[in-house]
């Protein structure tokens, strides 16, 4: 990858080869945005969380959340989620699947995205059974 000039992209298998080393998780990311304001957000909100802990249960949700406004003052009804799935077009089943999408509440993106770096902490308490992720 270092011998190009100034490329607009490269090949996803560069990108592997260069970070061979590394995790490589590959994920898949959901990006939600309401079709018509916050009125059929709202009205498809308990079915939509029940939808995600559903998938949360099974394994295929990697993590979830809405997306502040870029002030953090605001939810404007978007949100992003993170999907375990085996490819582009599985992540979008499972999109498709979501009754936020399926009201036409909302319509969707996805991309994949591949972990190479970061960190996870744990803290696990045995005497008071209690536990913090940070």
């Amino acid at each position: 990858m270092s011998g190009q000039d100034n490329p607009k992209s490269v090949p996803a298998a560069a990108v592997r080869e260069a970070s061979g080393a590394m995790l490589q998780k590959q994920l898949y990311v959901i990006f939600t945005t309401p079709t018509d304001g916050l009125g059929p957000v709202f009205a498809n909100l308990d079915d939509h969380l029940a939808f995600q802990m559903g998938l949360e249960k099974d394994g295929i949700m990697f993590a979830a959340g809405p997306l502040w406004s870029d002030d953090e003052e605001h939810w404007n009804g978007e949100g992003m989620v993170v999907v375990r799935a085996a490819s582009r077009a599985d992540a979008i089943a499972i999109a498709e699947r979501d009754p936020m999408h399926k009201a036409g509440a909302r319509s969707f993106t996805v991309r994949p995205w591949m972990i190479n770096e970061g960190s996870l902490t744990v803290r696990l308490d045995y005497s008071t059974q209690t536990f913090a992720i940070n």
